[in-house]
């Protein structure tokens, strides 16, 4: 009688199967995974080997230029002299240590109080007023049909991202300054010119009117791609159940662009202590030090031009401090509001 290979039951050719080298995961080139399916750290190291040889350097940069340099918030600890030593850590091993009096100091420091005054007003302003308009940019550009004016349009606005503020402050100077434009007209009609410039009251307006006229395009670039993404499909739909075109940008348009207005705004808190460095030190001498006054500009005067290295420290090391816990509380508010923020939870 011949024996047929053919195994007599479902039973035995489970069985039969079981045992075999490409089921039991030991054959040949088949990756051991976990438990729970995942491939081990070592297997995805191998596997993801060559993008991480292409992310080395991005990395390496990162670690010099901005991860190395916060060793050097040891300063504000110290009494730093840099003339110790020509080299800089030789110079900060050798400087006498002071423990928190940099920061007692700070902190009795009306001139450093009125820099936070300040720097919170810009911020808020800036949020109110700066923040909304490139969305308001962006729908009025993307509802514009005509593809060629869309694009002009947008190189229109989008060309002061490109100016320095020398140049920006130069064209308001020309335009609002005490022999701008705007005075020559006034006086040209019998009023007393204007000196916005100049004016420490209206200080804070004037920043933000620079900003939203430098950076507003920048921004529209953002929300334009996300606001290609919607599908037009939606639109349709919205417009044959009645929707008219602020209801259709209510319910399909900001939805869309709730994740990317989420992302900015979480950016935005975390960069709340820096409101424009360039900016206001270009323009600091003309209102005076009380209404220009910012944390950036306070460090800058203290360490740069006054030499005092370890209290001008301590003020960049609690700004930076704060910044950290702003962006973590606003990216947490994020979380709550079922957005993803910066970083996943």
């Amino acid at each position: 009688m011949s024996h047929s290979t053919v195994p007599r039951s479902r039973a035995e050719a489970d069985d039969s199967a079981q045992n075999t080298p490409a089921a039991s995961g030991k054959a040949a080139g088949t990756p051991r995974e976990k438990k729970d399916g995942k491939l081990s750290l070592r297997l995805r190291f191998r596997r993801d080997r060559v993008l991480l040889l292409m992310t080395l350097p991005a990395v390496l940069l990162l670690l010099v230029f901005n991860y190395l340099p916060i060793l050097g918030n040891i300063v504000a600890f110290q009494d730093y002299d840099p003339y110790i030593s020509s080299n800089g850590i030789v110079a900060m091993l050798h400087s006498p240590w002071v423990g928190v009096e940099n920061f007692q100091r700070m902190f009795e420091d009306p001139d450093f109080w009125n820099a936070v005054q300040n720097t919170l007003v810009l911020f808020f302003l800036q949020l109110l007023l700066f923040f909304p308009i490139p969305i308001g940019l962006a729908l009025l550009i993307n509802s514009v049909v005509r593809p060629r004016v869309r694009a002009i349009s947008q190189a229109i606005l989008y060309l002061p991202h490109f100016f320095s503020w020398v140049l920006v402050i130069a064209v308001f100077q020309q335009l609002f300054g005490g022999a701008g434009i705007l005075s020559q007209l006034l006086r040209d009609h019998g009023y007393d010119g204007l000196s916005i410039m100049t004016d420490p009251s209206t200080f804070k307006y004037l920043v933000t009117a620079e900003g939203i006229w430098k950076d507003a395009g920048w921004g529209i670039i953002v929300f334009l791609a996300a606001l290609s993404s919607v599908s037009p499909d939606l639109y349709e739909a919205a417009a044959m159940d009645g929707a008219g075109r602020w209801r259709r940008i209510w319910h399909v348009t900001l939805p869309a662009l709730r994740p990317v207005i989420a992302l900015l705004l979480v950016l935005r808190v975390g960069d709340a202590l820096t409101v424009g460095f360039e900016q206001i030190l270009l323009q600091r001498d003309a209102v005076g030090p009380g209404a220009a006054e910012v944390l950036d500009t306070f460090v800058w005067w203290n360490g740069v031009r006054n030499q005092d290295f370890g209290y001008a420290a301590a003020a960049g090391l609690v700004k930076g401090v704060v910044s950290l816990g702003l962006v973590l509380a606003a990216n947490k508010v994020a979380h709550l509001m079922g957005e993803q923020g910066v970083y996943k939870k």
